[in-house]
């Protein structure tokens, strides 16, 4: 469970954001919150990342994440981290993400600034050890996800270095595509076939506005 509001906004707008990055590629699975389990027939040998990316598997809905049946487990998991749960994320998940699942790269972030300085932190499996990441230009680089992870106050951004820009969040998102409604709604005196055009484009970006705050509740 998110242990606050800006936890729990956090995780959710990363998940969607990754998806979204990842939606034209079958084989990615991003989730988050989501029980995972990793010795077959023991219910009680799970770990729950808030929020992890998987190569490799199909992208479709699961109840849950069982590792032998998937064949694989997390390349990259995110933890949003707080003083209450510092032990668990540095030192249970940790060492299961290290030890355990061999998880490729781990990040932690502090939104709070509750502890963990600084409050953005990321680790590298090589050999088998977790060594941590070198900030690159006060971002750190995910070589698994081909993208940065940088703090932006209390927010954790995804920065591609291909296009130099942040992902949008989910609400730029929506923002950018009720500007757009503007836009061609303004549009005075078309041909008939860009009119046409244009209100097939406000049809889209309406639907589209629409799911993205289904989404969000």
């Amino acid at each position: 469970m998110a242990e606050t509001d800006q936890h729990r906004k956090l995780m959710n707008d990363l998940i969607q954001t990754l998806e979204t990055y990842y939606a034209v590629d079958p084989r990615v699975y991003v989730s988050g919150n989501l029980l995972l389990f990793y010795e077959p027939g023991n219910r009680r040998r799970h770990i729950a990342p808030d929020v992890f990316v998987v190569k490799g598997v199909p992208k479709r809905e699961r109840l849950n994440y069982l590792i032998w049946e998937e064949g694989k487990g997390p390349d990259v998991t995110i933890e949003l981290t707080s003083s209450s749960t510092r032990h668990e994320d540095q030192e249970t998940k940790f060492r299961r993400y290290q030890d355990v699942l061999h998880v490729k790269e781990y990040f932690l972030f502090d939104p709070l600034g509750d502890y963990l300085q600084p409050p953005l932190q990321g680790y590298r499996l090589r050999a088998g050890v977790y060594q941590p990441i070198r900030s690159l230009h006060g971002r750190l680089p995910s070589k698994i996800l081909g993208l940065h992870l940088e703090q932006v106050g209390s927010q954790l951004r995804l920065y591609d270095p291909t296009a130099t820009k942040w992902l949008p969040t989910p609400q730029e998102r929506i923002a950018h595509a009720e500007a757009e409604i503007e836009r061609v709604a303004r549009e005075q005196e078309l041909p008939q076939e860009r009119l046409a055009r244009a209100e097939a484009e406000i049809e889209r970006l309406h639907r589209e506005v629409e799911e993205l705050r289904r989404h969000l509740k």
